[in-house]
């Protein structure tokens, strides 16, 4: 039920939990910070996670509950009211399910000069915290040892979680992650993320996918409005493909079913394309191209991160909040109908492709 399989796609989802709660402290510091993930050589999996102003601002930023009750007790409430990264499919249950999952689990948190250091054996303390004197320097690290009983395997694959933390690093602009593989005997293998520019960096990755495109005329911006209790990221661009590619997120996790984000950017595309052709009189009277003429060939990142999700659906694959839908459409039109008017020469090509696609048969 917490991971939802004993697979190996379940045992990724236990790493995931634990990247999303490290995830969620280095951001609550509202700046740069860093989250190293490791695969260790007896099976385990480290996380580690130094924020710009230390552990104790994001303990601050959970309500003071401690590191102890996180890993003891189901918290049905984590993260409400905040712009979290749900890393995970399965949501925020956070370090309880890794700790109840796992045959070994340790706890250290270094601060103000002190190191507490807390061993459990399948969610149970397995003796009391012992604080030691450490350097200087601050940061929270969770080790654990995924149950042989419980799990088909407990040997995570490198390629996929790097891609997940890729994804994230993609969503979050200030993050830097790092994932290190330290099983190979050959010696260890690491990638490390991290992308100034956001969905920017993202949608210009998805255009070097395709073979002989490169655009630079990538689109872009954030806004926040408080309409819809939450911030929106998007970027987008036209490539010479004939292939759509528009991919949605709701706090850092992949939408795969769609939902009322885009759809706003959809209808917010089309009205400002649409507009911008009527101004200039490409079209007369009703006339207005086509959805498929418009979206041929548009690449697209839409990242929004809300205070409350609402999914349609048990999958969480289809974001289902109401007043997203007009926000983003009025943003998008809005940023987008100001970059066609300001780049009339990249619009004029823009425009021209989508009336021949529109009128092809």
């Amino acid at each position: 039920m917490w991971v939802g399989s004993t697979s190996e796609r379940g045992l990724h989802e236990v790493v995931l939990q634990v990247v999303g709660w490290s995830v969620n402290r280095v951001l609550a510091g509202h700046g740069g910070g860093s989250v190293d993930v490791a695969l260790t050589h007896d099976g385990g999996v480290r996380v580690a996670d130094y924020g710009p102003d230390g552990p104790s601002a994001a303990d601050e930023d959970t309500g003071g509950r401690d590191l102890e009750a996180l890993l003891t007790r189901m918290s049905s409430d984590e993260g409400a009211g905040r712009h979290i990264a749900h890393v995970s499919r399965s949501g925020q249950a956070g370090l309880f399910v890794a700790n109840v999952l796992s045959s070994r689990l340790t706890a250290e948190v270094r601060r103000g000069g002190t190191c507490r250091v807390q061993e459990y054996a399948r969610g149970v303390a397995a003796a009391q915290p012992a604080t030691t004197e450490s350097m200087a320097g601050s940061r929270t690290v969770i080790a654990f040892w995924p149950d042989t009983e419980i799990f088909e395997t407990t040997r995570c694959s490198f390629a996929v979680l790097a891609e997940r933390l890729r994804q994230v690093a993609f969503l979050n602009r200030s993050l830097r992650i790092s994932l290190t593989d330290e099983r190979p005997a050959g010696g260890a293998r690491e990638v490390s993320f991290r992308f100034p520019d956001g969905v920017r960096d993202f949608v210009a990755a998805l255009d070097a996918e395709t073979p002989g495109t490169h655009h630079p005329d990538i689109i872009a911006f954030e806004h926040e409005d408080p309409r819809m209790a939450g911030t929106m990221e998007v970027a987008l661009l036209w490539s010479g493909s004939r292939r759509e590619r528009i991919r949605g997120f709701a706090n850092s996790r992949a939408t795969r079913q769609g939902g009322t984000h885009l759809d706003g950017f959809r209808d917010g595309v089309a009205a400002a394309v649409t507009e911008y052709a009527r101004d200039r009189g490409l079209l007369t009277g009703d006339d207005a191209p086509r959805a498929d003429g418009i979206n041929d060939g548009l690449t697209a990142v839409v990242s929004v991160k809300l205070d409350h999700l609402e999914y349609l659906g048990a999958t969480q694959g289809l974001l289902g909040n109401s007043d997203v839908r007009g926000c983003v459409g009025d943003a998008v039109r809005r940023h987008l109908g100001s970059r066609l008017k300001e780049h009339p020469q990249h619009a004029a090509q823009v425009i021209d492709r989508i009336l021949r696609n529109t009128h092809q048969d």
